[in-house]
């Protein structure tokens, strides 16, 4: 997403765009299927396909390309092996990767903007790239994220299923939930946030979530949808709103589920869900108390440990 509205920003700004996109890649590659990266006409970047001197070569690239007034999509295949004298990538790490240039002119930022504002809303859909082009195909779905077909450097395409961005929802809006909001955009979570205080000044300074709304949190098993690609974090401002919210998500089915407290405060609150007919093995889902053990202090501190679990509870 991050890549896209910086090329539309660009794009608004009357600056040319060169879009790389990774379309296939084998073995140790550092770069994967779907990898982006925007390089604009004033020198800006955004995104990356790998890093390291391929990336510093391909960028070099995508610059002469802007400059030309290239319009031709190309391909470009990197070997990362010392041994390979064609199309060496100049790294060690073994695999390959192909990567397709896209000029993206101003006139395209109509195209540009309708893939933003579907991606804003998660939307399902694919994303298709290929010798002719970008196009947006609304509403399909395929079974993996990523499908590609190479044949040759003239016949080739890559689907990307859009709708598919792990989803956060954030109960509580204080300054954990501030920080945790911020680290997690950068991660592309799509984010909600949900809190049942009115004039937090926190909620309202939080402009990192797709979406943010005051609730009873009684109401909260109506509201939340799960399922494989969600997260939910409990850091409500009481005892007795944390009882609450667990006690509605126990039900549902969480990638990650995790709560804010001491130990005590947390032994307390699961002795009471036990009493209301919850079981042990609905319990030990729960990441309580949150996050790993850094001797975390500050709602920044905290927040980085809750990310790291949550990073490692998606990348397993």
């Amino acid at each position: 997403m991050k890549v896209w509205s910086f090329t539309l920003k660009k794009l608004k700004e009357n600056k040319r765009i060169v879009l790389l996109v990774v379309i296939d890649n084998t073995g140790s590659s550092p770069g994967r299927k779907g990898f982006k990266m925007a390089v604009s006409e004033d020198g800006h970047l955004k995104g990356s396909i790998g890093g390291g001197i391929m990336e510093q070569k391909l960028v070099e690239e995508a610059r002469k390309m802007i400059s030309s007034g290239e319009e031709q999509i190309i391909i470009s295949q990197q070997e990362h092996h010392p041994d390979v004298l064609k199309d060496n990538s100049g790294m060690i790490c073994s695999g390959s990767q192909t990567i397709a240039l896209f000029p993206i002119p101003v006139s395209l930022m109509g195209e540009i903007e309708g893939i933003v504002l579907y991606l804003s809303g998660n939307a399902s859909g694919l994303i298709k790239y290929s010798a002719s082009g970008i196009s947006l195909m609304k509403n399909l779905k395929q079974n993996e994220r990523y499908q590609n077909r190479i044949l040759s450097d003239e016949e080739w395409e890559l689907s990307e299923q859009t709708g598919m961005s792990d989803k956060l929802y954030i109960f509580g809006a204080g300054h954990v939930s501030l920080a945790l909001s911020r680290i997690c955009a950068i991660l592309d979570f799509h984010i909600e946030l949900y809190d049942d205080r009115k004039d937090l000044s926190t909620f309202h300074e939080n402009e990192w979530v797709q979406k943010k709304q005051i609730i009873d949190y009684d109401d909260i098993s109506r509201i939340v949808q799960d399922g494989s690609n969600c997260f939910a974090v409990i850091v409500s401002f009481s005892h007795q709103g944390d009882e609450t919210i667990l006690g509605q998500l126990l039900g549902k089915s969480f990638k990650y589920l995790g709560m804010m407290g001491s130990k005590a405060k947390v032994k307390k609150i699961k002795a009471a869900l036990l009493a209301r007919g919850f079981t042990e093995e609905q319990l030990s889902s729960v990441h309580a108390p949150i996050g790993i053990s850094i001797n975390s202090q500050t709602p920044e501190e905290i927040a980085i440990s809750i990310a790291a679990q949550m990073i490692s509870v998606r990348n397993p």
